[in-house]
């Protein structure tokens, strides 16, 4: 069904025959091991590790050596119970502690999926593009936090840990009592063998360190799995709800100095000159200086002081006189209209093409056409930017909530001409993060602001305004739809192209310093990666080149393209006189597992049934949408009504997953949630404009986020699955804006094409 372009793999291409048979060699030999570290794992007193993601101490304590970040997402929870599932290991003695910075925690899945295959491509190119870049991402060994990747990426590792580690207990069981190590047991943390000899973990895991590790091990039958597919509760809630939980907001090292910055107004903009006299009289003032923008960021002034509500005072003091830069001249309405001028002249680059669409329009008995946009976005988490950094002999400590550690630690350790091994780099849990916290501008900001104060550790904290003001913002997009039908209503083609600023270039550049080559799939993720099974189809998208820092916003590409693709299904299923469900239905012949993560959403929500009028008189409406990202099927109907002044209240929604193996239902339970909140928040209140260059929104009160009494009733439906696990985290928000949308053309007759939605 998929016919494909070979994309910037040409270029891989060149360079296998440059190198030649070096090249080749390379890619024939195995893959580099995920299962023990370089260096060996630090271990305590009575602690032993087993490979490099468990240690067990004499207590019976296994420490998780945990290499994701947790921002929210039960990540920790989640891994934890693939590897105790494998390791027969009693929940309640499981611990989690960060790892060291090593090849064999770096991300794998993350970047095999960005490759811009179809899913439905199952063909030989691939196949071999997938199997060398997921061999070139071991040898890189980048650790990442980020495209919905974490328990995708260390099923398999995890759960090899945890079997390694149990093969080594028993063969040290066995060798103690001298019997065969077919012959022992494990269960709830214990090797026990028919003679009635039995001994704990912690016992054995002395004499475990010493057996060889095991070079293959067999995987538990997942009809056997005893956690996993479990609701387990998330091993950090507690500390949340006591308030012992730890953020790097909560650093506070000894001798601690505050840092507040105002960066220039202007995205890309620096600072001319200064005048610090009124900030430098003012209490608790240590120093004022200007600061560069580091890795993309804005230029600016800092101030140190002794306390944080100091530093604010002081740099609120300083008068800056700034240059603007290039972006001055930027307006929201100068960039909807430059990239719909791009529409009218550019067919963009093609990421899918089946059959010939230009004849199929041509032939058709009627053509639909509409234009969709979307704006750029701001991550608003929670915990605002912020970083503390000590610079003390020669080397530096760093504090940071961060999705990529790595990264971070190269970065500052070029800042301050250290090699990497000299920066430590600590991540406790984070406040929000959506893709912000990939970047790693306001690390080595603080690292730099850090190099002012004389050993002193300094904690930089941005404040609100200059948060959302000095982000990487999801891009603002326009989408062109045409689609063709014949005579007896069959849709017969399905054009698209669409107009934005390419992610992946810019992140490349500002965090590694190189150039990107090809074409970025996520600008056009969501759009031509999707089940529908078009009988001609083009979807294309042309990069925009903007002087508007944009980065990887939760579901990047899909966050939009979902919106403006599911919307115009509708269109087309009102042009062709169907149900939207049955019209999408009709549409899926070849994907049963779409078709029945539809038919489910269907059933539990009651489609096609008549809905009450509410309590509060409103007449309400349902929709639908179905969209595939990070691996995962998901379909939402969403009920809503509107109120006489125009409100738009979304009362019920219903989700169900197909997310392969469900790990810990209750996690996935509650990211659907997750996403559907924050997808919510986008689609009615996300706004991000910009007037010379400057953003306009500045906190909560003109960038909203939904609230307790908005929030509506959300009823999450998980697939049974035995299949690989695939995305959660960020799956749940692309579906809820179309479906929104889509019920509110049923109910009012108006099809609202740009977000965030507002009726007339």
């Amino acid at each position: 069904m998929v016919k494909r372009r070979s994309l910037f793999l040409g270029a891989a291409g060149a360079a296998v025959g440059t190198l030649g048979a070096l090249v080749i060699g390379w890619g024939v030999m195995a893959p580099r091991q995920r299962l023990t570290t370089s260096t060996p794992l630090a271990t305590g007193k009575d602690q032993a590790a087993l490979n490099g993601w468990l240690k067990i101490s004499a207590d019976n304590t296994v420490t998780v050596v945990m290499c994701k970040a947790e921002m929210g997402q039960g990540t920790h929870t989640g891994l934890a119970m693939v590897l105790a599932e494998e390791l027969d290991a009693e929940w309640a003695n499981l611990v989690i502690e960060q790892s060291p910075i090593d090849k064999i925690y770096g991300n794998v899945a993350t970047v095999v999926d960005s490759l811009p295959f179809h899913p439905d491509d199952h063909g030989t190119l691939k196949a071999v593009a997938g199997w060398l870049t997921a061999k070139t991402m071991r040898e890189v060994g980048i650790m990442m936090t980020g495209g919905s990747s974490s328990i995708k990426d260390l099923w398999l590792p995890m759960r090899e840990a945890g079997a390694s580690a149990r093969a080594m207990l028993v063969g040290a069981a066995a060798a103690q009592w001298k019997v065969q190590p077919v012959e022992c047991s494990t269960a709830a943390g214990k090797v026990t063998h028919p003679s009635g000899k039995s001994a704990t973990y912690g016992e054995l895991a002395a004499l475990a360190a010493q057996q060889p590790v095991p070079s293959k091990v067999a995987l538990k039958d997942p009809a056997n799995f005893k956690l996993i597919g479990q609701p387990m509760r998330r091993m950090e809630a507690p500390s949340k709800l006591d308030g012992s939980a730890r953020f790097a907001i909560d650093a506070n090292p000894p001798g601690l100095l505050h840092a507040s910055v105002v960066m220039c107004p202007t995205l890309g903009g620096s600072v001319v000159s200064f005048d610090s006299t009124a900030a430098a009289a003012l209490p608790g003032v240590k120093k004022v200086f200007s600061v560069a923008g580091h890795n993309g960021g804005t230029a600016g002034v800092a101030a140190i002081a002794d306390t944080t509500w100091n530093a604010m005072r002081a740099v609120k003091a300083v008068v800056v006189v700034w240059n603007h830069g290039p972006a001055a001249s930027l307006n929201t309405d100068d960039v909807y209209k430059q990239l719909t001028q791009t529409l009218d002249k550019e067919t963009g680059f093609a990421y899918f093409k089946q059959g010939d669409v230009s004849a199929a329009l041509k032939a058709a008995s009627k053509t639909i056409t509409a234009d969709y946009r979307a704006p750029y976005l701001a991550h608003s988490t929670m915990e605002p930017m912020n970083c503390t950094v000590q610079i003390k002999d020669g080397r530096a400590t760093v504090w940071a909530g961060t999705q990529v550690p790595g990264v971070a630690r190269s970065a500052v350790a070029k800042l301050l001409g250290l090699e990497a091994e000299q920066v430590d780099v600590q991540v406790p849990m984070l406040g929000g993060a959506f893709g912000r916290r990939l970047e790693v501008d306001f690390i080595v900001q603080a690292a730099a602001i850090a190099k002012e104060a004389g050993g002193a550790p300094v904690q930089t904290l941005w404040s609100r305004e200059q948060d959302m003001t000095h982000d990487f913002y999801r891009p603002a997009c326009v989408s062109r739809f045409t689609a063709g039908f014949d005579a007896a209503g069959k849709l017969t083609a399905w054009q698209n192209t669409s107009a934005g600023q390419a992610i992946v270039p810019q992140v490349l550049k500002r965090t590694f310093g190189l150039p990107a080559g090809g074409p970025d799939k996520t600008a056009s993720e969501g759009a031509y990666d999707q089940p529908y099974e078009w009988p001609a189809a083009r979807v294309a998208h042309e990069a925009v080149d903007l002087p508007v820092p944009v980065g990887f916003w939760r579901s990047v590409g899909h966050s939009h393209q979902a919106f403006f693709k599911e919307s115009f299904v509708d269109e087309a299923a009102a042009a062709a006189g169907q149900d939207p469900l049955a019209f999408r239905a009709a549409l899926l012949a070849q994907h049963p597992r779409h078709l029945k993560v539809l038919q489910r959403a269907a059933e539990l929500s009651g489609w096609g049934q008549p809905i009450a009028v509410g309590a509060d008189g409103l007449k309400r409406a349902r929709g639908v949408a179905l969209h595939q990202s990070f691996g995962s099927i998901v379909a939402q109907v969403a009920e809503v009504s509107v109120s006489a002044d125009k409100s738009i209240r979304v009362h019920r929604v219903v989700c169900v997953i197909d997310c392969g193996t469900a790990v810990n239902p209750n996690l996935i339970a509650q990211q659907m949630e997750s996403g559907v909140v924050f997808g919510l928040s986008a689609a009615l209140y996300g706004d991000i404009t910009l007037k010379a260059g400057q953003v306009q929104q500045s906190n909560f009160h003109d960038q909203p986020v939904l609230r307790f009494n908005e929030c509506p009733v959300i009823e999450t439906d998980i697939i049974k699955s035995t299949a690989h696990p695939e995305g959660v985290g960020e799956p749940g928000t692309p579906p809820i804006a179309p479906a929104v949308a889509n019920a509110l053309f049923a109910l009012t007759g108006q099809r609202l094409r740009s977000l965030p939605l507002k009726l007339a």
